[in-house]
């Protein structure tokens, strides 16, 4: 149970482990992706910099830890959670992190990459079978959507937001910052409701975030990659999937659905979504149009700094994800 004092240390361990493990890893894996090629360049800085890049594998082992630890505690200090559940769970997301790798490694085509991912949720498809297949919607209460949630929404859930947080991305901070404060709301949301197969999944993402953040933070000393962006969103919704709360998932990524909708209306750009770096050092939209969210917003702030610009998007996600809390808390 959540109230016992002994398991609020053991998920205290699962967040500390992953975040340690990441932060230690990270430190081992950016000289050797150095060394082996994997680097990127830095888009928003001058002279474009080649960084290491793939860093999000940092991510996925520090995660993998912690749910790793939080398994060994189901079992020898009674934190009592749906083993299968999480099993499925991680091995949806294991399957997520193998396309970021393999996208990393040969960019694969935009819309190879929005269909890809419904596979990677099979393991889900088949405990959810099995379990319920309503969806708790505010001021509607629980619908039951049948066998329509197990082979549509489920898939297309699990597709959707890992390419909606793989999407939004590309400045330094902000994909790790803004998963960090998504986790710690659904994560607090979580304890709140007792939910503890959310709470073994959002703790270790969240700890591996923040163990990610500090060579992720401006200047980067690393990128994550579609490896480490994919599983953001697919841990988010496997947890919102097995926890039945699929409506706060949806309503925490607004941010991420607003910047989709501006690049669908340029139809993907595949380049030119990021700033144009001006001597004032704050960053513009190249060729004064606007192609992404963060572009909409260097708009008509006339130039923003980089950390500035990530700032506020990770403060604009705070504020959403306590609305999202705020309004499922009795829920």
């Amino acid at each position: 149970m959540l109230s016992s004092g002994a398991h609020l240390f053991g998920y205290g361990l699962i967040f500390l482990a992953s975040l340690f493990t990441t932060y230690i890893f990270s430190a081992i894996l950016i000289p050797r992706l150095r060394q082996f090629g994997f680097t990127g360049k830095d888009v928003n800085k001058k002279g474009r910099p080649e960084i290491p890049e793939m860093g999000g594998i940092a991510i996925v082992v520090g995660f993998t830890a912690g749910v790793l630890l939080a398994i060994m505690l189901n079992t020898f200090d009674g934190i009592e959670f749906n083993i299968v559940y999480v099993l499925a769970g991680l091995l949806t997301i294991q399957a997520l992190a193998f396309i970021g790798i393999i996208d990393d490694l040969l960019d694969v085509p935009q819309w190879a990459k929005a269909f890809i991912p419904l596979a990677s949720a099979v393991p889900l498809i088949a405990v959810k079978a099995a379990g319920s297949t309503s969806m708790a919607i505010p001021l509607l209460g629980v619908v039951d959507f049948g066998v329509f949630y197990i082979l549509l929404l489920v898939p297309v859930g699990v597709a959707v937001s890992s390419n909606l947080t793989n999407m939004l991305a590309g400045f330094n901070g902000m994909e790790a910052g803004m998963g960090a404060v998504i986790f710690a709301c659904m994560a607090l949301l979580a304890l709140l409701h007792g939910n503890v197969e959310m709470l073994v999944l959002f703790l270790p993402m969240l700890g591996a975030l923040l163990g990610f953040l500090p060579r992720n933070w401006f200047p980067a000393k690393v990128f994550p990659g579609d490896v480490g962006t994919l599983p953001i969103g697919a841990v988010l919704a496997t947890g919102v999937i097995i926890g039945n709360f699929e409506s706060a998932g949806a309503l925490i990524l607004l941010l991420f659905v607003a910047d989709f909708f501006i690049k669908l209306a340029n139809r993907f750009p595949s380049s030119n979504w990021w700033g144009e770096l001006r001597e004032d050092g704050k960053l513009y939209p190249l060729d004064g149009k606007v192609r992404s969210l963060c572009q909409l917003i260097m708009k008509y702030s006339n130039g923003i700094k980089e950390q500035k610009l990530v700032m506020l998007m990770i403060g604009a996600q705070l504020l959403l994800g306590l609305l999202v809390v705020a309004l499922f808390v009795q829920f």
